[in-house]
């Protein structure tokens, strides 16, 4: 059965078993190696080889794993494999005899070349290790067993009676005075070992401190205090005279230990923290003399620890005085104990190291100390963003004086110090600022970096600066919506906000524009591959910003103490000045693309064809009118300034593509022609009349026969545009208007009356058929012109298909004339059904057909064209079929006895006028036996 506390002696056995074990397998490990190496030294010395070879390996002998598995073992490049060394060299002669197999081993795949970075368990174990098996190992056991002891000890008789209390813990006491003094004693003649007694005396005290206050209450809290800061301050001292860092770890181990420990909870925290002062001053001192990274670690930690702990179980807004300056105090020791780590490491490191920097320490203490500061302001406006400005001008400042120095070894300092000002600082916006002025703040601020990172050849802050200018954009983004309120014009987050995101990006990408000195690193080299490609990308990104400034400022909200908000700018205006807003800032930017060779500057102006047939259609959905407004001068100087671009990129050699932005730019101004001619038909009140639907389809059979004239013309084939772009305007461009015409000629011939008041109406001299007559001329001259032009075209305008076209268009065009003659003159009610079943307009359709017919088989005839003649042949068919099954219904009418006798006589003139051409091949034929 196991006794009491049998369960800890157990595992505490197991845990010294297991240390004992591999303490004693490290031993054997190293004995053998010693061995190997005396065996490799005698088989150098030897001079004669044997005559006969051992095949078999001595079964004495270690197995080879044993050496290749040993941590001490020596470097790859001298060690020998056991049974090399052990085997003699063989005798020459006897080469030709098959050699026995070798004994041998296989050994295990090489370990790849990159090491793994081993967890904290393992570092803390490993750490444990390293102490217990380094220097004297037996006396490192000895004193855990023999603390252990005491520790068992001081219960055993604690719980037995055997002597008083208070004797109990004075004879443990004395016991750590006697192992401090004996390891002082020793530390001359033996100093690992006297460290290893001073270090175990150090904790016995302690120990027994502690087991005084807490567990007996036989010294007050403050007693218990002194006495263990004496004990810190004893150890400390003595640590420094041996240059024992472990030993300095202790005594501060237990200083900071000392106020928790005796600890009631009733304490104030005035005396608590300016005990903590006290220590990492000590620390401090230390720091100026010794370079003891894991004190300087176990001070920071502890500190913080300490204020963490009470800041977030004691704090109140009212303990703010009293708290402010401990926590300024702690950052500053902190601070300046990492600059002389920094600084000691500085003559002991090679100047291509960088210097030393403690990461924990540099960045570790602004981060918690930030952290706990905002706790302690959080109840205060602003005072957040005051104390990130004031920690990143305080980091800013520090950097500037370790640049002064001018020390290489102190370069990854005075960067990271750097860093931490400029992320401060930036941190520092958003505190204060809404996201609008943040965000401008950061662009600047990344333009900044980046202009510090090419001074410096740098990749770093330039990517960073870029990036943060990206985030800027994004934290704009999000403020759009809810930021557009202000009754300042210009002066107001929006314009201005968009404004320095814009202009940074121009630095950047003019900075860019050339390859930028940069580190031989790889990263440096692949951030230079991508950098190299930025130079477009991140001037469209500014330009984007430029013209989103103006386009806020005009679509900008007033605000309102009543809630109905208004624009600054009418909505009528804010298309009719987005676009003059684009094409200026585009006119300007290729005026800099020219003077400074900067090509990317000029891509915007490319498209301001585009943005200018966008805001036309725009307005025209919006019902907004040109004329209506003074947005006219404003369209008038936006046309005038696109023309100019048009020209100057012209002479640039421009892509192909750019022929469209001429076609674009005669879309916009037909469009802007049609808009004002609606203005002019409403403020007229002409759409109930002929005038309206005739004076839209004039003005584009106008458009259509200076697209079918000009470009094509001699006189203008050496003026611009046409010299390049003459397709691109009688082709191109006059596409739409040629559709647009011509079914603006039907829908006009099919749905006017004719009525043109004032004017009476004449029969093909009233204004809707001399607009459609109109119209039908222009598409045929811009066919026949484009088809006897050499500019090349598609293979549609050489075929058939455009001139069967235009003939539907004219027969349907004369048709609907005599329509018009019915409801004038007639009085046939303009409507279809009333026209379709008129007796009247049937008569007069079969006499004109008949007439069409006899026309075009004349001319037919005479041309000796019998597809032509065959057209009319099936007109007139058409005609009789429309008598026998329309006209002959009218039973008892006059119009049925006029169409058949007319349409009869006709036929007879058409036989005697115009038989039936010749076929060409069977004439040919006729020619050719006549011949023969």
């Amino acid at each position: 059965m196991i006794s009491r506390g049998g369960e800890f002696g157990v595992v505490l056995g197991a845990i010294i078993g297991a240390l004992a074990g591999w303490t004693l397998r490290s031993s054997v490990r190293s004995e053998f190696a010693r061995m190997q190496g005396k065996h490799r030294e005698s088989a150098h010395a030897a001079t004669a080889p044997l005559t006969q070879p051992s095949t078999a390996q001595d079964p004495m002998l270690p197995d080879a794993a044993w050496f290749q598995s040993d941590e001490r073992s020596t470097p790859a490049s001298e060690t020998v494999s056991v049974e090399t060394s052990l085997r003699p060299e063989a005798d020459p002669t006897m080469a030709a005899e098959p050699a026995p197999p070798p004994n041998t081993f296989t050994a295990p795949p090489p370990l790849s070349s990159q090491p793994v970075e081993p967890n904290i368990v393992d570092k803390v174990v490993s750490a444990a290790m390293a102490w217990l098996t380094g220097g004297n190992t037996v006396v490192r056991i000895g004193v855990v067993v023999l603390f252990i002891g005491l520790s068992f000890l001081a219960k055993y008789a604690a719980e037995n009676a055997l002597l008083p209390v208070e004797l109990r813990l004075a004879l443990v006491g004395a016991s750590g005075m006697a192992l401090l003094l004996i390891g002082f004693r020793l530390r001359d003649r033996r100093k690992g070992y006297a460290l290893t007694l001073q270090g175990a005396g150090v904790a016995v005290l302690y120990l027994t401190v502690f087991t005084s206050f807490r567990l007996y209450q036989l010294v007050p809290p403050g007693l218990a205090l002194a006495v263990m800061v004496s004990v810190c301050a004893l150890s400390t001292a003595i640590a420094l005279m041996q240059n024992a860092r472990a030993l300095a770890f202790i005594g501060f181990a237990g200083g900071f230990l000392a106020p928790i420990l005796a600890s009631t909870g009733e304490g104030s925290h005035v005396v608590l923290f300016s005990y903590c002062t006290l220590l990492n001053l000590a620390i401090l001192l230390i720091a100026f003399r010794r370079s003891w990274r894991l004190l300087n670690l176990l001070g920071f930690f502890m500190t913080f620890g300490i204020a963490t702990a009470w800041g977030a179980l004691r704090y109140t807004p009212e303990n703010y005085a009293s708290t402010q300056p401990f926590l300024i105090v702690f950052f500053l020791i902190y601070v300046l104990t990492a600059v002389l780590y920094a600084l000691r490491h500085s003559t002991e490191l090679k100047a291509s190291l960088n210097g030393a920097v403690d990461g924990t320490l540099v960045f570790g203490t602004p981060l918690i100390a930030f952290g706990l500061q905002v706790g302690l302001v959080r109840e205060f406006e602003f005072a957040m963003a005051f104390s990130a400005l004031a920690l990143g001008a305080f980091y800013l400042l520090l950097a500037a004086g370790l640049l002064k120095r001018k020390q290489a070894s102190l370069r990854l300092l005075t960067e990271s110090f750097l860093a931490l000002g400029v992320g401060f600082a930036t941190l520092a916006v958003p505190l204060a600022l809404d996201a609008r002025w943040t965000a401008a703040i950061w662009a600047v601020e990344g333009a900044a970096i980046f202009w510090v990172g090419m001074r410096q050849a740098r990749w770093m802050p330039r990517a960073f600066g870029l990036l943060l200018q990206g985030v800027a954009a994004l934290a704009f983004v999000g403020s759009i919506d809810r930021g557009m309120h202000s009754a300042l014009p210009f002066a107001n987050p929006s314009f201005i906000g968009a404004m320095l995101l814009a202009l940074p990006a121009f630095a950047v990408a003019w900075w860019v524009r050339q390859p930028l000195a940069q580190s031989g690193s790889t990263f440096a080299q692949g951030y230079a591959q991508i950098e190299a490609t930025l130079e477009k990308p991140v001037f469209l990104f500014g330009f984007f910003w430029w013209v989103m400034a103006f386009w806020l400022e005009i679509t900008r909200v007033l605000p309102s103490s009543t809630g109905a908000h208004s624009f600054a700018w009418a909505h009528v205006w804010h298309v009719n000045l987005g676009m003059p807003a684009y094409v200026f800032s585009a006119f300007m930017a290729e005026r800099v693309a020219a003077h400074k060779g900067w090509s990317v500057a000029a891509w915007p102006a490319y498209l301001t064809a585009p943005v200018l047939m966008l805001a036309a259609l725009i307005n025209i959905l919006d019902g907004n009118r040109l004329l209506a407004s003074a947005g006219s001068l404003l369209w008038l100087a936006g046309i005038i300034a696109h023309l100019i671009v048009l020209r100057r990129i012209d002479r640039r050699a421009p892509p192909a593509w750019f022929s469209w932005m001429h076609a674009l730019g005669v879309w916009t101004l037909v469009i802007l022609l049609a808009d004002t001619l609606v203005y002019a038909v409403d403020r007229g009140d002409l759409w109930h009349t002929a005038w309206g639907a005739v004076v839209l389809l004039v003005a584009g059979s106008a458009v259509l026969l200076c697209l079918a004239f000009v470009p094509t013309s001699r006189r203008f084939a050496s003026h611009w545009p046409f010299s390049h772009f003459a397709r691109s305007y009688a082709w191109v461009a006059a596409a739409p208007p040629v559709v647009g015409v011509y079914l603006g000629s039907l829908l006009v011939a099919l749905s006017s009356r004719g009525h043109a008041a004032p004017l009476p109406y004449i029969p093909l001299l009233n204004p809707t058929d001399l607009a459609v007559a109109l119209a039908l001329g222009a598409l045929t001259l811009w066919l026949l012109r484009l088809r006897s032009s050499d500019m090349q075209v598609p293979d549609i305008v050489q075929r058939t298909s455009p001139k069967a076209a235009l003939f539907f268009a004219a027969f349907i065009a004369i048709n609907t004339v005599w329509l018009r003659v019915a409801h004038h003159y007639a009085g046939v009610h303009w409507d279809a059904t009333t026209l379709f079943n008129s007796f009247l307009v049937q008569t007069g359709y079969a006499i004109l057909w008949t007439l069409l017919a006899l026309g075009l088989m004349v001319l037919a005839h005479r041309r000796a064209q019998r597809p032509l003649w065959m057209l009319g042949a099936g007109l007139l068919g058409l005609t009789l079929a429309k008598l026998f099954l329309i006209d002959l219904s009218n039973a008892g009418g006059t119009e049925r006895i006029v169409a058949f006798i007319a349409v009869g006589i006709l036929m007879l003139v058409v036989g005697y006028l115009a038989p039936l051409p010749p076929n060409p091949a069977t004439q040919q034929t006729l020619a050719s036996g006549v011949r023969a």
